[in-house]
């Protein structure tokens, strides 16, 4: 399996900006229709017959957070992953924020052989997880997508965090998020576990 490419094609399933909650709402249901659709690749018919209901938290506007954002570019280094693959990454930088009165910092990472191409040149990772991890939410984390901000001010909306497809199949190889990014909080919004999951 080109590991690469899936990666591409699952990032056409989201889009990189601030969106509405009715611009979201759209974006979750065209990933659970491509999920249930056996032509797009991405889960076979026996992973779409055991797929079970795709759901999410209820949009929330707290979970859309102003902050602050701090360049500071690490070394490359080896990505872990579910299996033995390991891409190349590097810390692009650093998410400061507040959350009911707690300070929290989350790295922000940059794939290295995504960045070489156009349309993938300003996008950001961040892979996290948190206290609902391995209860509410999939126990391998979730991931959201940013652009690079052109200022130190960025928004950070966790109703747009999402499952890896490793959170559907096994066959796929899915970032794990490091340590520094397990918040100890509750983010009560985006996607959920899957219910056969």
């Amino acid at each position: 399996m080109n590991y690469f490419l899936i990666f591409i094609l699952f990032l056409s399933s989201f889009s990189f900006g601030q969106l509405t909650a009715s611009e979201i709402e759209i974006k979750r249901q065209e990933h659970i229709a491509a999920l249930s659709d056996s032509t797009t690749g991405i889960l076979n018919s026996e992973e779409i017959e055991h797929l079970g209901d795709v759901t999410y938290f209820d949009h929330d506007e707290n979970y859309v957070i102003t902050g602050l954002f701090t360049k500071s570019k690490g070394k490359k280094f080896k990505m872990p992953t579910s299996t033995e693959r390991t891409p190349i990454y590097r810390r692009y930088g650093y998410l400061d924020f507040v959350y009911n009165d707690d300070t929290l910092r989350l790295e922000v990472y940059q794939n290295v052989e995504l960045a070489k191409q156009e349309k993938y040149k300003n996008y950001l990772f961040i892979p996290f997880k948190d206290a609902t991890s391995a209860k509410t939410t999939y126990g391998g984390g979730r991931y959201m997508d940013l652009e690079i901000p052109e200022n130190t001010q960025l928004i950070i909306d966790f109703n747009t965090a999402y499952n890896p497809y490793c959170a559907y199949s096994y066959r796929y190889s899915c970032p794990v998020p490091p340590k520094v990014n397990h918040l100890t909080i509750e983010i009560n919004a985006g996607e959920k576990t899957p219910m056969r999951h």
